[in-house]
């Protein structure tokens, strides 16, 4: 018996959970991407909602006429041997790095905010993470879709609850743009898109691969990046009525939910923890998934799933302070790469029929 495809509304939240993590529901990834620059960055949100939509189902649509399992195959068809190896090597070293920063924020989280030992939080996540992926491809989509629409539902109560606190200021302008991430908003907008799509990429190729088919991928896609977008504008908007004060704080969204109320602020800690799981689950997923890991036996694949999870835990105690500002970028550059080879090759077999693409050798 065929087994039933995923929908576009598991499509939609399962691309909204990999891309949003903990840069995101902090407000540190608005906050150096867009609202930075004052009142164009809401131009700039508008571009990336854009790309995201279009960007996300050239992905999924490549994965399933690929019949990805993952994201090596999507990185070598759209970008060539060469160019798609090298991209392989940073993007597998990124999603490692991804992992061990999103247990270095549980652990901050757990020391700064619910006043419990680092190291627990720490441990938490790292195991929570490594059982979901053990349990596979669907579990991984199961468990990050069902957390999606808590997650941005509770951000957009916070955002409305702060909007009306404190009015945002939109005409807010900088006096000098470009602070390390770009030289305009512009700039700074295609990096936040090109670093989280090559991030994404390890789980949107494969879910696409196992969409009920085309119609699902557009709508998915479609709700996936107005879902992105919307709650893009929101953090802007709730951050603006406090510039300049929230510019000098690592996790803005914590500030904007103290101001409601101390017990909002702790509610919003625990969704923050849900937020960075999404991404984890997502890096882990990706990173295991390329060493085909997943396809041998049981015991195999919890023995490398517990070491890689150990080893993200030892190196997640150099801490999580500057990934937003420094890490993320870097990714983008790469992932700008990546953006342009995509719709390249996506373009191009359009010509050539819309048929299944022929496979690549995998194993080389």
């Amino acid at each position: 018996m065929k087994k039933e495809g995923i929908s576009s509304l598991k499509i939609a939240a399962t691309y909204i959970g990999t891309v949003v993590g903990a840069g995101f529901a902090t407000g540190q990834e608005i906050l150096q991407f867009f609202l930075r620059y004052g009142y164009p960055g809401l131009a700039g949100l508008l571009i990336s909602t854009v790309l995201f939509i279009v960007s996300g189902y050239i992905v999924m649509d490549t994965g399933k006429r690929l019949g990805a399992d993952s994201y090596r195959e999507i990185l070598i068809y759209t970008s060539g041997r060469l160019i798609g190896k090298a991209i392989d090597m940073i993007m597998t070293f990124f999603l490692f790095g991804a992992f061990a920063v999103m247990i270095a924020g549980t652990g901050a989280l757990f020391s700064q905010q619910l006043y419990l030992p680092e190291l627990w939080g720490c441990i938490l996540m790292a195991g929570l993470t490594a059982v979901t992926v053990l349990t596979g491809f669907r579990g991984v989509i199961n468990s990050i879709s069902m957390v999606v629409p808590f997650l941005l539902m509770s951000v957009s109560v916070i955002c409305l609850l702060s909007v009306v606190k404190t009015p945002p200021d939109i005409l807010w302008r900088p006096a000098a743009e470009g602070n390390g991430l770009s030289g305009n908003w512009f700039g700074a907008c295609i990096l936040y898109v090109s670093y989280n799509i090559i991030l994404s990429v390890a789980v949107l190729g494969p879910l696409g691969a196992q969409a009920k088919g085309g119609e699902a991928l557009k709508l998915g896609s479609l709700l996936g990046g107005l879902g992105l977008g919307a709650a893009s504008v929101m953090i802007y908007l709730a951050l603006s009525g406090d510039i300049p004060e929230i510019t000098r704080l690592e996790v803005p969204m914590i500030y904007m939910a103290g101001r409601i109320s101390p017990g909002i602020q702790f509610i919003f800690a625990l969704i923050l923890i849900a937020e960075i799981y999404t991404t984890a689950v997502g890096s882990l997923y990706g990173f295991v998934s390329r060493f085909k890991t997943l396809k041998e036996t049981r015991v195999e694949k919890t023995i490398f799933v517990v070491g890689v999870s150990l080893a993200a835990l030892f190196l997640s105690r150099i801490g999580f302070s500057n990934l937003v500002k420094y890490l993320y970028p870097l990714i983008g550059y790469g992932g700008g790469v990546f953006l342009i080879c995509l719709f390249y090759s996506w373009i191009r077999s359009r010509y050539k029929g819309k048929g299944r693409i022929k496979m690549i050798d995998k194993s080389s």
